[in-house]
């Protein structure tokens, strides 16, 4: 099998994997409900603790977060050694793959979460520090504002800045550049997916965890 084609089999296989909704199938699973059609409407973690408990909010994290993580971490294995040049640019581009199919899955035409978790599990293989930080910035901001999204779109725009200065003085090297390009695409993809709330938040409208959403909307 020539590399191209395993290359591509690898990030199909990431994207097949990111895109397994399994808030949708929790929900189906724990109530009936197509979480779709409940809280917020998203199909994430977020909503699923707000509409069907926090347990089974907390199982669908750690879940989106662990196929973020696994694809990202062992595919590559399949195709390169890590010695190989390559073998970095298909981790990056197998974790954004599983963050691409968590955000627009197949399965459930093309609607799906926001991509924190995924990507949470994503960077943690690609970037530990930097995500690390960006944990941080989670942690400190949800603990003062207790607005998910909020510190969801912190965090995100952390783990960039950090994960970029970690690349200087030549972030967009021969070596380096998928993860350069990575640390600008991927916090990009989840401030465009948090529209509404970043729209709500200006409103002053953006619900608090532990309080449900007052509409419908994404």
């Amino acid at each position: 099998m020539s590399d191209t084609l395993s290359i591509v089999l690898a990030v199909l296989a990431a994207y097949g994997i990111g895109a397994i909704p399994f808030g949708w199938l929790i929900a189906r699973l724990v109530k009936g409900v197509d979480i779709r059609t409940v809280g917020s409407g998203n199909i994430g973690a977020t909503n699923v603790a707000r509409s069907i408990g926090k347990f089974w909010g907390l199982l669908v994290f750690v879940l989106d977060a662990l196929k973020g993580m696994l694809p990202t971490a062992w595919l590559p294995w399949a195709v390169f050694p890590a010695a190989d040049p390559q073998f970095t640019h298909l981790r990056v581009f197998c974790g954004l793959a599983t963050i691409v199919g968590h955000m627009f899955p197949c399965w459930l035409r093309f609607r799906g979460g926001k991509g924190v978790a995924t990507a949470l599990g994503v960077v943690i293989v690609i970037a530990p520090l930097a995500s690390a930080v960006a944990a941080g910035v989670f942690v400190v901001t949800f603990g003062l504002s207790r607005i998910v999204s909020l510190s969801s779109l912190l965090a995100a725009v952390t783990y960039g800045a950090v994960a970029l200065w970690q690349l200087l003085p030549a972030p967009f090297s021969a070596e380096t550049w998928s993860q350069a390009a990575f640390s600008l695409a991927v916090p990009l993809l989840i401030i465009l997916r948090h529209r509404g709330n970043i729209r709500r938040l200006l409103r002053g409208e953006e619900p608090r965890f532990g309080t449900r959403p007052s509409s419908n909307k994404p």
